[in-house]
């Protein structure tokens, strides 16, 4: 009786350090503040990110975020398999870590599990672009309004997650082609 229970507390604590640890934030890295859920909510394009495999392959990729009454965000991950020649999606939602002005979310795209999206760096003025990570160094994106950034923002954002420990010499570079045939 006595391993049983031992059993069962060594696995919820265990669940919950693996579910903590999977919404908390890379050394180094902390989130934006001020930041406006609102203002971000839309439809954002990849520049350039880390490799990973729920990505790979794909080129035209977008990410929309729409705010629900409840406070959560409904996302729409949306990318182009080259190989294949068809689109692929994923639904997901996020919800806020803690404080709703920090750019600190948990994103599920796989029922009650949860990852860390990390909103870095953001242009406050405009929300033209942001720089996104979750919650270690091997996933890192580069969001924009628009299909291209301007040189200064690119070299900004490489200047940023070098400094940072991210693997800049790794960073694929999205093609926005497919998208322009819709």
């Amino acid at each position: 009786m006595l391993k049983g229970q031992l059993l069962r507390i060594v696995f919820v604590v265990w669940v919950s350090v693996s579910v903590i640890g999977c919404t908390g934030l890379p050394e180094g890295v902390q989130p934006v503040k001020s930041f406006d859920v609102q203002r971000y909510q839309g439809v954002w394009y990849e520049i350039a990110r880390l490799d990973h495999r729920f990505e790979r392959g794909m080129d035209s990729v977008t990410a929309t975020y729409e705010v629900q009454s409840d406070g959560t965000v409904t996302v729409l991950n949306r990318g182009y398999v080259v190989e294949d020649g068809q689109w692929k999606q994923a639904e997901g939602v996020a919800k806020f870590v803690s404080d709703p002005t920090l750019g600190h979310l948990k994103v599920s795209f796989f029922g009650p599990f949860y990852g860390s999206y990390v909103v870095f760096k953001l242009d406050k003025e405009n929300y033209e672009y942001a720089y996104v990570t979750s919650y270690n160094k091997d996933y890192l994106w580069l969001l924009s309004r628009t299909p291209k950034v301007s040189e200064a923002v690119l070299k900004d954002f490489q200047n940023t997650v070098k400094e940072l420990g991210y693997s800049v010499d790794e960073l694929i570079y999205m093609k926005h082609t497919a998208a322009m045939k819709l």
